[in-house]
């Protein structure tokens, strides 16, 4: 059913995303007629576009997420990820004062490191994606110092570090100092350590990506709101398994 424009997704994925049900129960309940799009009953199978279809379940209309504040801020480094510090060191946290909601930061990046953080006040979002279990990738980009090609690969196969076992799920040469390492695992300071394992120094370390929200081209030190259907993406992958 030809509906939206290329921001359409399946019922089930909807319906997990905006905490209805799972996606197995979903599938009962377009089995069983409950789920209607723009007034038709609506199939397995069947997508719809959140930002712009009419999505009900047993008549009660699914309304895009408004409830929680979810934004991205580019840490700039020199930055803790705490709301406050006792040592009175800069916090991300007062980076995004001016936002009109109480947020705090999901995860972290190390004072250190650069790049995008989330902030949001859904505490169960939070709870799933610091959850030891969280599979959701993140992407870095790596200037480092050191043996390029003999590091590569002792990255790319896993490896134990201070008796942790860590695996990165994709490292690539993009530039003569400068690595892309994906990893899904994270564990404290995991793309550091691992680098120094291999024998590298990092210069500079810059999240550029988390599960399907990319930093692209905000700007150090801004936050922005994430879109209703970055919400949707960030929900579905957090909440896929459950």
């Amino acid at each position: 059913q030809g509906r939206g424009s290329g921001m359409e997704e399946r019922l089930q994925k909807i319906l997990s995303a905006a905490g209805v049900c799972s996606r197995r129960k979903a599938e009962a309940y377009l089995r069983a007629g409950r789920v209607k799009v723009n007034g038709l009953a609506a199939g397995i199978g069947d997508k719809a576009d959140p930002e712009r279809d009419r999505i009900e379940v047993d008549g009660a209309v699914l309304s895009t997420p408004s409830g929680h504040t979810y934004l991205m801020l580019h840490k700039p480094r020199g930055y803790i990820t705490t709301l406050s510090d006792e040592r009175g060191r800069p916090t991300a946290a007062q980076l995004v004062a001016d936002c009109p909601a109480r947020v705090w930061p999901v995860g972290r990046l190390d004072m250190d490191s650069e790049g995008l953080l989330l902030f949001t006040n859904d505490g169960i979002l939070t709870h799933t994606m610091t959850h030891p279990s969280h599979r959701v990738e993140k992407e870095y980009q790596v200037r480092v110092s050191g043996d390029l090609e003999q590091a590569l690969p002792l990255l790319r196969r896993p490896m134990v570090v201070d008796g942790e076992n860590m695996t990165a799920d994709w490292v690539e040469q993009m530039a003569p100092d400068w690595l892309t390492v994906v990893i899904h695992q994270g564990k404290n300071r995991q793309v550091r350590r691992m680098c120094a394992a291999g024998g590298l120094s990092v210069l500079r370390l810059k999240r550029v990506r988390e599960g399907s929200l990319r930093l692209g081209d905000l700007q150090v030190g801004r936050w922005r709101m994430l879109t209703n259907q970055e919400i949707y993406w960030l929900k579905s992958e957090i909440l896929q398994d459950l």
